[in-house]
């Protein structure tokens, strides 16, 4: 029942992000881009920059009721008299009053057996943090305030947005170039009026490879960025915790992973995570959390 509820969340939102550019699309008067004499790249950048910026912006706008939704984070009342609710409001609160937030944060806790913790939100004003059962079930307060100081960084230096910015630059980018290079590669530019069917079916075959080519790159540069933040996360967290608590915190993760897979783990909630499961070869060029040891190396050097 909740694998039905999430897929139809998913497509619903896709849905959305669909109808909500196709009218902007029209509204701004936005032609198709392939005319008699070529290509327009004014209409081929307005259109690329509305598709990757617009879906990217579109699911921040998202994000705080899809982690919800998804993860089925349930938020804590502030009013709530439960000892330990309480006690988890106050120390996120506790923070981010010290990393001089506009507004505190709402605070949730999801039913998991992984230890992690993750922030989410478009603004500072409409951000979440939310914590599993599995880490407050098996972190001491030290730990616990060390992986709440990273995330209250993350919403303190607008992770979330500057991530969007990326990910919408880097859309409208593959979006722009693999329709220029599937132009030139398919011959329908040569002469129009006497293009195929044939040709058309090339052009969007060029059009699909060239996408998944530059995703992959932009992916690299995504996930560079991502392991970026995580370092300044992990010091800011040193800042607003203290040192030995933001260390005490990524230890306490590393034991854990070295007893549990989290390669299950959603794939598209992974980024928002304090960590993620260890990847090696390539694929740590994709990854966008470093891994732990490194993290606590630098963390302790610094």
């Amino acid at each position: 029942m909740r694998s039905a509820k999430r897929i139809f969340l998913f497509l619903a939102v896709n849905f959305l992000v669909v109808i909500t550019i196709s009218v902007v699309l029209n509204l701004l008067n936005i032609r198709p881009f392939i005319e008699a004499h070529g290509i327009n790249y004014y209409s081929l950048m307005i259109f690329c920059l509305i598709w990757g910026m617009g879906g990217a912006f579109i699911s921040l706008a998202l994000s705080r009721q899809m982690a919800k939704w998804l993860l089925g984070v349930k938020v804590i009342d502030p009013t709530t008299e439960s000892p330990d609710s309480k006690h988890l409001l106050e120390t996120v609160y506790k923070l981010a009053k010290n990393a001089k937030l506009s507004a505190m944060p709402e605070v949730g806790i999801y039913e998991s057996s992984e230890v992690n913790a993750f922030a989410t939100g478009p603004s500072q004003k409409r951000s979440l943090v939310a914590v599993s059962t599995g880490l407050l079930n098996r972190m001491n307060q030290d730990e616990l305030e060390g992986v709440l100081a990273h995330e209250i960084t993350h919403i303190s230096n607008g992770d979330m947005v500057t991530m969007t910015l990326l990910q919408g630059v880097v859309n409208a980018f593959v979006m722009f170039l693999a329709r220029i290079l599937a132009f030139a590669s398919s011959g329908i530019g040569k002469q129009r009026e006497n293009s195929s069917n044939s040709s058309y079916m090339s052009y969007y075959l060029f059009v699909m490879l060239f996408e998944v080519i530059f995703m992959v790159l932009g992916s690299l540069i995504i996930s560079w960025f991502s392991r970026q933040r995580e370092f300044r996360a992990d010091r800011g967290g040193a800042f607003l915790a203290g040192k030995n608590k933001m260390v005490s915190a990524l230890e306490a993760l590393q034991n854990f992973h070295k007893r549990k897979d989290l390669s299950a783990e959603k794939p598209a909630l992974q980024m928002l995570k304090i960590s993620s499961s260890k990847k090696g070869g390539l694929l740590t060029l994709f990854a966008t959390h470093p891994p732990l040891e490194v993290r606590i190396e630098r963390l302790k050097n610094s």
